[in-house]
């Protein structure tokens, strides 16, 4: 694809209901965002007060294991099936949020709740694998009064919607694994219930496979109080928030954001495997220069796409250190943000004006332009980090193993051609060396897809570098959602996707997490080039 074809946010094209066609979800009636989609191969636009009580912690301390956190002792313990929303009720009758994207272990945060009911409870759920449950209760609150918070207010330059909430609780931590939890808050009497996602981060990621919990894009989709990354009340582009804020709950799948979807499958499958884990945020990478320091991989889920410049900074020296990459998505690193301070603490603000760029202040005062990276001013193209570019949305299409040899697919039975329906979408990535393109760079999958009419191609590729590191690339933003694919497909559930690609997709993926938490993979298991092969004449 030429460069005509990616520039401009393509103001006024569909894509409208994004969400839910990414996640299959009637859920997201509210719409999302009007952006591009392929007709321009973009998926640019269419374009504090006082403490509460203190709930008493409960749970025992894990015995660390030779990389830190023991993940085979966490999930050996008994799970909770029961920790899923059962009985959402009416919009508002309970919802909140933390005061931290993150913690340290035994570090405290606030708890912000706004509920119509005059007691609520609030249960900590460790998200993982534990025999098939996915869940442990690592804690219980007592019963809290509950209170109708303030009504949010928008902020009339950037659109963005503040609430100004009292804390409701101090959570401690104390005794709490590391790992990625979901907090349920439940109304007194059953008149609701909701998420709220919290990671206890790890201190180090020293010989660990890291997870990041993409929570900069979970809170660009998020439209709670009306306004989003992509648009407002009126549904168009112009109306969308230039900043969007944590200081408020999610408003997709009961409160836990992009995570049940796009994270939490990959999760319980890197815990199931038992493989040294370390768990942190895109907000926490941005942060901390050090934080992947000797880390022997970092997982990008599958829908990672507002970045940082330093988030993008820390992963590729990572990676020129030896750290492995696999980008489990597709659209990834695709939007530079900015992360500011919100009223309740650093980082808690992300910033990204997209086309309006130079009504930014923090674009005046000489920060970069948070506009998409592959575009000017300072255009960084997304394939220099993971390898393949984005190509487009919205496509729904077979998946095509071209690669059956390459030692990822081993075990998986593939053969030359197979296909695996569904499992391309709803956002796609290519190579194409039209765009600065590490090599030497190996396409395992190359499956056509039409989108909107425009003939292209979906690669999954692979490609390693001279410090060791290798680095992956799905292609598909349905990799991670297709791992929990079962029955025949016909049901409708996980867009159609079957077991044979819920089998393949695990298999690859196990693979995976086993060769890159072993350490480089790229000495290993060093790429054979074959973009020549794959697109003749056009790669090179």
């Amino acid at each position: 694809m030429d460069q005509e074809h990616i520039a401009g946010d393509g103001e006024g094209a569909g894509r409208r209901r994004f969400l839910a066609l990414a996640t299959g979800a009637a859920a997201t009636a509210a719409g999302l965002g009007a952006v591009a989609g392929c007709a321009n191969g973009d998926a640019g636009e269419a374009e504090g007060a006082g403490p509460g009580p203190s709930p008493k912690p409960a749970g025992s301390p894990e015995k660390d294991g030779p990389h830190g956190f023991d993940v085979k002792a966490e999930n050996a313990r008994p799970g909770n099936a029961d920790w899923q929303v059962t009985k959402a009720g009416p919009a508002r009758a309970i919802e909140g949020f933390a005061d931290r994207v993150s913690v340290l272990p035994g570090e405290p945060f606030g708890l912000h709740v706004s509920t119509t009911a005059p007691r609520f409870t609030v249960s900590a759920y460790r998200m993982g694998w534990y025999g098939g449950a996915r869940a442990r209760l690592v804690w219980r609150s007592e019963a809290l009064p509950g209170v109708r918070q303030p009504d949010h207010t928008v902020d009339s330059g950037t659109r963005m919607v503040r609430t100004r909430w009292t804390r409701s609780a101090t959570v401690e931590t104390k005794d709490w694994p590391e790992g990625c939890y979901l907090l349920r808050l439940d109304a007194q009497g059953g008149e609701g219930q909701r998420f709220v996602p919290v990671t206890v981060r790890s201190a180090g990621a020293s010989g660990r496979t890291v997870v990041v919990n993409a929570v900069a894009t979970w809170q660009a989709y998020n439209r709670w109080g009306g306004y989003g990354s992509y648009d407002g009340p009126s549904g168009g582009y112009a109306s969308r928030s230039l900043a969007v804020t944590f200081d408020r709950p999610y408003e997709y799948d009961d409160g836990a954001g992009l995570f049940l979807v796009y994270e939490a499958p990959l999760l319980a499958l890197a815990e199931r495997l038992g493989i040294p884990l370390g768990y942190t945020t895109t907000t926490d990478v941005a942060r901390e220069k050090r934080l992947l320091e000797g880390a022997s991989a970092v997982l990008s889920l599958g829908h990672d796409e507002y970045w940082s410049p330093e988030q993008r900074a820390h992963f590729t020296a990572a990676r020129d250190a030896g750290t492995n990459i696999a980008i489990l998505g597709a659209n990834c690193c695709y939007r530079r943000i900015r992360l500011e301070a919100s009223d309740l603490g650093p980082d808690r603000t992300v910033v990204c004006y997209k086309s309006s760029y130079d009504q930014d202040p923090g674009f005046k005062r000489g920060h970069p332009a948070t506009v998409d990276f592959r575009s000017p001013p300072a255009a960084d193209p997304e394939s220099s980090l993971l390898g393949v570019i984005y190509d487009g949305y919205p496509v729904d299409a077979p998946y095509v193993v071209t690669n059956p040899g390459h030692w990822l697919f081993e075990g998986t039975g593939a053969k030359a051609g197979d296909t695996f329906a569904h499992l391309v979408g709803v956002e796609y990535d290519k190579v194409n060396t039209g765009f600065t393109t590490p090599r030497p760079i190996e396409i395992l999958a190359h499956s056509p897809v039409v989108c909107e009419g425009r003939p292209s191609h979906q690669d999954t590729a692979y490609y390693t570098v001279p410090s060791g590191a290798a680095v992956l690339a799905t292609g598909t933003m349905r990799w991670v959602e297709a791992l929990d694919a079962k029955g025949d497909g016909r049901s409708g559930a996980n867009h159609g996707l079957d077991a044979r690609s819920g089998a393949l997709t695990t298999r690859v993926t196990e693979n995976l997490l086993r060769a890159f938490a072993a350490g480089p993979a790229g000495r290993t298991h060093p790429a054979q080039d074959n973009v020549k092969a794959v697109y003749g004449g056009s790669g090179s």
